[in-house]
This record gives structure tokens, sequence and C-alpha cells, in this order.
């Protein structure tokens, strides 16, 4: 008898708990999700891709703040802890690299595996073929809140639409995303 696959508010509560399974289970099921939006939000820097994947899922991992099911959907609030996590990698970057402004000549410099270069062309691929089958108006809002930065309230004012219909929007795009990125679906 097949086991019943586990809600995802099921797999947090027992993250919550330091259940490896649930963790492992909650990684398998979003890992391709959550590293295609990294991926787009670095500009394609592998590198930087697979640090914020790691920091996104410890955060779940540490984080005394869990998911309550009565504030929205799973899939939202994890891409909200991932672009919280995303935005902080940045500031912590670019803080890094204004004091470090001379290079360090004694270390070797460090060059991509051209291979790397086809893996993030195809990774790029299934997420331009999932976003083309959004609407353009989920690809708008999209777009504005997590590559422009913006928040629902000044999409709301940008789109002149009520805040309702903005998160409605966002809400109905991000189950759009997650259901054509999940494995096979491409």
């Amino acid at each position: 008898m097949p086991l019943k696959r586990k809600l995802d508010k099921e797999l947090m509560a027992l993250v919550m708990k330091k259940h490896h399974p649930a963790m492992e289970e909650l990684y398998d099921r979003y890992i391709k999700l959550i590293y295609g939006f990294v991926f787009k939000f670095t500009n394609g820097n592998e590198e930087k891709t697979k640090e914020i994947v790691q920091l996104v899922f410890l955060k779940l991992w540490t984080t005394k703040s869990s998911y309550n099911s009565q504030k929205g959907v799973f899939v939202n609030w994890l891409l909200t802890v991932t672009r919280n996590a995303c935005v902080d990698y940045v500031r912590k970057d670019s803080i890094h690299i204004r004091n470090n402004k001379q290079m360090d000549m004694s270390q070797p410099i460090d060059i991509e595996d051209p291979n790397n270069g086809i893996e993030n062309r195809l990774i790029y691929s299934e997420i331009a073929k999932a976003k083309n089958k959004l609407s353009k108006p989920q690809k708008r809002v999209i777009d504005l809140l997590y590559w422009k930065g913006y928040s629902l309230t000044e999409i709301a004012k940008i789109e002149n639409e009520p805040i309702g219909t903005i998160k409605s929007r966002l809400h109905q795009s991000l189950k759009q995303l997650k259901k054509y990125l999940e494995v096979g679906d491409l």
C-alpha cells in the first residue's frame, strides 16, 4: 500500500522538530523551483546560486519562525524566504566587495568549467519555458516582485489594481510555476 504524501505544512512541522526525512522530502520537492529562482536572481552565477540555495535550506532547518498555513500558501512563503536570502546575500556580498577593493594577486584565478555553462543554459531554458506558460499579467507581477524588488503595495499602484488582485495574481502565478517546474513537467 503506497504511503500517503505529507502536506507541506506537515513537513514543516516535522522540520521544526528536527526530523531529517521531512527536510529531505521538502528539499526533493522544492529544490528545482528554489534553484531556478536563485539562478535567475544571480544572473546565472552557479557558485552564488549554490551558496544561496544552501542558505535557504539551512534557514528552514535552523529558523525558529515557521510556516503558518493560515497566512498563505507554502510555496509563496518558501519563495519569500528564498527572495530574502537572495537579498541578504547580495547585501553582504556588496559590503565584502567594498571592503576588499584591491584584488589579491597571490590567489589563483578560478576559471569556470565550460560544462557548467551547458547545465546553466538548460536550467535557464526550463525556467524560461515555465515562465512563458504564464499570462502577461502573471509574468509582470513575478518580474516586478522578485526581479525588480517592488513590494505588493507598490505593484498595486504601478498596475493600478487593488492589492487583493495583485496578491491573487501572485498566488496563481506561483502555483503555475511550481506546477511547470516540478520534475518531468517540462
